[in-house]
């Protein structure tokens, strides 16, 4: 019996020895407490669990695409023609004796204009009307009167006609709107002489009266251009234009006129120059 006892007692000494050598097992709420494994290690232990992905060859990749960037280019200044000259047509309704009457005139205006910018230039303008005036013999100042020339007394007439020549000479400033392919309105302000002839002739025994004055003049207007082509337009303008004059029958007089133009105007045309920007520019 003691030495059944005694082997039960080395047994049982010998299990708990074997016990206490072996590994403990995690249990699965230690799992979670665990430390993580380093890659070496998880591969070194598990080598088919976890494939890892391919490396492309050094020799398959590329470097990626340069974008080259055009350099921004200036957008060119506005065009405007240096210089512009008209030549045209003109009528005038006009009365340089003021004698209550309208007279129809036909003539010409011709002007020549030098552009400092897009919106303003420096203009000369000229122009002379040729007609006549219907002048009233009750009152024919600035002619004589029926009294000191009885020939200016048509028989069984109220009015007789003067030959009548007006010019001016004007210098003033030119205001283009250059915001349209084809149409360029404009303004213009001038300052200048202006000279009157009117010749009255006599009934028979025939002879005639030549009356001149002249004075200042104001013009102001406007009108539009309408382009043709870079070097020609064709020109269309109403102004106002006041006259002075100072006859001796009548002294000092102020006439209100209304002038109508049209006609062509001849541009200068500058050549558009090729510019390195032009030539190195990138299409999009």
């Amino acid at each position: 019996m003691r030495k059944c006892l005694e082997v039960l007692a080395a047994v049982a000494v010998l299990c708990a020895l074997s016990w206490a050598q072996a590994p403990a097992q995690a249990s699965p709420s230690d799992s979670s407490q665990a430390p993580a494994q380093t890659p070496a290690a998880a591969a070194s232990q598990t080598p088919d669990a976890a494939p890892q992905a391919a490396t492309p060859p050094a020799s398959n990749q590329t470097a990626p695409e340069t974008i080259s960037i055009p350099t921004p280019i200036k957008p060119p200044a506005p065009y405007f023609p240096r210089t512009e000259l008209f030549a045209g047509y003109s009528f005038a309704q006009a009365g340089f004796f003021n004698a209550g009457h309208w007279a129809q005139l036909s003539g010409w205006n011709v002007s020549f204009g030098i552009n400092a910018a897009s919106w303003i230039g420096v203009v000369v303008d000229a122009s002379q009307f040729f007609g006549n005036t219907k002048i009233p013999a009750a009152t024919p100042a600035p002619f004589p009167t029926c009294g000191s020339n009885p020939g200016f007394c048509p028989p069984g007439g109220v009015t007789f006609n003067a030959n009548t020549r007006e010019y001016n000479a004007l210098f003033g400033l030119h205001f283009p709107y250059r915001k349209y392919e084809r149409w360029t309105p404009f303004g213009e302000l001038m300052f200048g002489h202006d000279g009157v002839r009117g010749t009255a002739k006599a009934e028979p025994p025939g002879g005639y009266v030549a009356e001149v004055s002249s004075g200042f003049a104001i013009l102001a207007g406007g009108g539009a251009d309408y382009r043709v082509s870079d070097r020609f337009a064709v020109r269309l303008k109403a102004d106002y234009l006041e006259s002075k004059t100072d006859f001796s029958a009548i002294g000092k007089a102020k006439q209100d006129n209304l002038r109508l133009s049209v006609g062509v105007v001849i541009r200068t045309v500058k050549k558009k120059r090729r510019r390195l920007e032009d030539e190195t520019e990138v299409e999009p």
